[in-house]
């Protein structure tokens, strides 16, 4: 069985990097597309290592961060908020992946 990946990681500097593709280049699509595909990724990654429903569980959590982001990025500043929403789903996903080892089937 291959490795898996340190999506606890790869999750959130996703997060920061598509803000980041966003707020320099002022194309939120192209922000929008480095999201879609680390999602994407992470989340068959998820699948493959976790199953279904944490994976399904795991992407709704980022896609909430990243809704949450906005409205929180209106009351703290954008960097701040990425950078909060994006700690806690680095942290999520390593409580979730990485501490609690998947039960064998």
């Amino acid at each position: 069985m291959p490795r898996a990946q340190p999506t606890w990681l790869i999750a959130p500097l996703s997060l920061i990097l598509g803000f980041g593709v966003a707020d320099v280049t002022g194309v939120r699509p192209l922000g929008g597309i480095v999201l879609f595909l680390a999602c994407l990724w992470c989340g068959l990654e998820w699948r493959r290592t976790r199953g279904l429903g944490v994976a399904l569980g795991l992407v709704a959590i980022y896609l909430v961060a990243f809704g949450l982001s906005h409205p929180l990025g209106k009351a703290i500043d954008s960097w701040p908020a990425v950078f909060l929403v994006s700690v806690v789903v680095g942290a999520i996903v390593w409580a979730t992946t990485t501490r609690h080892p998947r039960a064998a089937l």
